[in-house]
C-alpha cells in the first residue's frame, strides 16, 4: 500500500511543527503540505490531493471560508474523499456530536496529547476508519440543567456563540459567517433565550462554565 498523504492546517506554527514530527515517525504516512488559514487549506487540497486532512477547529481571520462548522461543512461538501481529523481543545459532548454529524472521521483533543494522531492514522491505514468512543460530556454532574439547555442550541447558534465569545462584535460575526447582522442578532438572541441568560456578560460566563471553548 502506498504512503498515505496527509495535509495539515493550524494557525500556530508550533502546532504544525509538532504534528509533523509525530506523523513522520511512521514511514507509512507523508505530510505533503501545511496551511495556516482556511483559504490556504482549500487551495492545497485541490493541489495536493491528500488522503487525510488534519485541521484545527479554530482558525479565525479567514472571511472567505471561515473556520469551525462553516469550514467543516465546506470540506465535506466539496472534498468528500479525504478523511478529516479535527484538532480542538473543545470537550463539550454536544459540540463533538455536531462535528460527527457533519461527517468528520475523528476528533483529536489537543489537551490529551497529539500522539493520538498516529493511532487514528494507523486505523485509517489498516481498516479504513477510526473508531472512537461516543463523545462524553465535558460538564460535571452538577451541571445537568446547563447541559440540557446547551443541547437545545442549533449548530448555527453555537457558532455564533463561539465567535462572539472571542470578543468580536455582532458585525464581525456576521462577516465571518457570511450572514446578515440581523440574522446573527436573531441567532444570538435565540441562543441566549435557550440558555436563560439576559446579557452578554452572563452569556460569556456561561460559556466558560460549560467549557465550550477551552
Amino acid at each position: 500500500m502506498p504512503q498515505m498523504k496527509v495535509l495539515l492546517a493550524d494557525d500556530h506554527p508550533i502546532v504544525l511543527m509538532g504534528v509533523r514530527e509525530i506523523i513522520e515517525r511512521d514511514p507509512r504516512f507523508k505530510v505533503v503540505g501545511e496551511a495556516m488559514s482556511s483559504s490556504e487549506l482549500i487551495d492545497k487540497i485541490s493541489l495536493l490531493k491528500p488522503d487525510v486532512i488534519i485541521t484545527d477547529y479554530n482558525m479565525p481571520g479567514d472571511d472567505q471560508y471561515g473556520d469551525g462548522t462553516r469550514l467543516v461543512e465546506y470540506l465535506r461538501r466539496h472534498f468528500p474523499e479525504p478523511k478529516v481529523l479535527i484538532l480542538t481543545v473543545i470537550t463539550n459532548a454536544q459540540v463533538l456530536t455536531w462535528l460527527y454529524e457533519l461527517g468528520i472521521s475523528g476528533v483529536i483533543s489537543k489537551s490529551a496529547g497529539l500522539e493520538q494522531i498516529l493511532v487514528a492514522l494507523d486505523a485509517f491505514y489498516r481498516q479504513g476508519h477510526y473508531q472512537q468512543d461516543q463523545p462524553q460530556g465535558g460538564l460535571s454532574e452538577d451541571t445537568d440543567d446547563l447541559s440540557q439547555r446547551l443541547s437545545q442550541l442549533t449548530v448555527k447558534e453555537f457558532e455564533v456563540l463561539r465567535l462572539f465569545s472571542t470578543g468580536v462584535s455582532v458585525g464581525d460575526v456576521a462577516q465571518s459567517l457570511n450572514r446578515s447582522i440581523k440574522t446573527i442578532s436573531t441567532l444570538k438572541v435565540s441562543a441566549m433565550r435557550k440558555l436563560n441568560v439576559d446579557n452578554d456578560q452572563a452569556l460569556l460566563i456561561l460559556c466558560v462554565k460549560a467549557n465550550l471553548f477551552a
